[in-house]
């Protein structure tokens, strides 16, 4: 049987002190964010976190705000407002929409926080008055760290964090793209790029690969050309306006080089609706000229003219999941953490058609 890692070894292995290390991973001033990060990596290869009473129990829970009897039966949404993660989002939105159904459906109630800071959020976690907490889209480690120290019922959504151990739910996102590019290939395009930061998040990044394997499983290399990034043009940001000028540029240049794609492959539907933009403001048609396709079938993408292809990810069901997932995780703590993906649906509209 392994003997339990301790402070002490993660201590030495950094050759820095025990001190040092307790204030890293309790979360405490006095020590460097660049230090803090080492010690909870150098924690995590060893396998601290995946011992149980692993961190210290620094927040006491005398200190902290009394919840009613009647009102303990609630579940911790933590969204924080960054990269248009808001209850108004057509897509963020929607995931909160089947939490907070299922919750009411099974007679809990439901605290949105969207607090960044860690000294902040510390108010709200009263493990006396929370069944759990369900985190939505990108936090950060520190927000986590803090969760995980009072060893609350952790489920993330469309997020994962390497030095975090907890149940994530995903769309499919290699999959859904791997169908839709092999779609788009088996009707006749040959060159194909995919639109977006995968740097963004890791449902950004699937995605890409699973364009990428597409291309590679028809044997097509990188879809434009030798280079391999000719078949990715990163855009930063999400929202339609933050594409239109960069995509543009890109198609001004590959239409002096005559090798224009046929088909763009984008991460998500804002994105595509700014590429189209971009494709009809270089008096290009969609999808006569370029194909263009999205991902997560917002309500604005079948308004758009023409229609968007796109990937129809069951958002409310996604929040509905992670609530059943969360009180399963209540009742079996000890169990092994799983990472859940619900299958997409293709939807193919007008702004795709056949290549040339």
């Amino acid at each position: 049987m392994s003997s339990k890692v301790t402070m002490q070894q993660i201590a030495d292995s950094l050759g820095v002190s025990k001190f040092v290390v307790s204030r890293a991973l309790a979360g405490k001033e006095g020590v460097s964010d660049t230090t803090r990060e080492r010690v909870i990596q150098m924690a995590t290869q060893l396998g601290y976190f995946a011992q149980k009473n692993a961190y210290m129990k620094t927040v006491q829970t005398e200190q902290l705000p009394k919840v009613s009897k009647q009102h303990r039966q609630s579940v911790l949404v933590l969204m924080p407002n960054i990269r248009f993660q808001t209850r108004e989002s057509l897509y963020w939105g929607r995931i909160l929409d089947g939490i907070s159904a299922r919750l009411e459906a099974d007679g809990y109630g439901m605290v949105i926080v969207s607090e960044q800071s860690v000294d902040h959020f510390a108010h709200f976690l009263n493990p006396n008055g929370i069944l759990g907490l369900i985190g939505v889209g990108e936090i950060s480690t520190s927000l986590l760290l803090e969760v995980h120290r009072l060893g609350l019922p952790l489920v993330l959504v469309d997020h994962e964090d390497p030095l975090i151990p907890s149940d994530t739910l995903f769309a499919n996102n290699f999959e859904s793209v791997y169908r839709l590019t092999r779609h788009l290939i088996g009707i006749g395009h040959r060159r194909l790029a995919f639109v977006g930061s995968t740097d963004y998040s890791r449902s950004f990044y699937d995605r890409y690969l699973g364009f990428r394997s597409a291309l590679e499983a028809e044997g097509m290399g990188d879809g434009l050309g030798s280079s391999h990034n000719a078949q990715l043009l990163a855009v930063d940001g999400l929202q339609h306006e933050d594409a239109v000028e960069p995509v543009k540029r890109w198609l001004e240049e590959r239409k002096r080089e005559e090798s224009l794609p046929t088909a763009l492959v984008c991460a998500n539907d804002m994105i595509a609706i700014g590429a189209a933009q971009a494709v009809q403001s270089l008096g290009l048609r969609v999808p006569d000229d370029i194909s263009v396709s999205g991902f997560d079938n917002i309500e604005d993408a079948a308004r758009m003219t023409p229609p968007l292809t796109t990937v129809n990810v069951p958002k409310e069901a996604l929040g509905k999941r992670a609530v059943e997932r969360l009180l399963k995780r209540v009742e079996e703590k000890d169990e092994p953490t799983e990472k859940i993906m619900l299958a997409c649906e293709l939807l193919y509209r007008g702004s795709t058609t056949g290549g040339r």
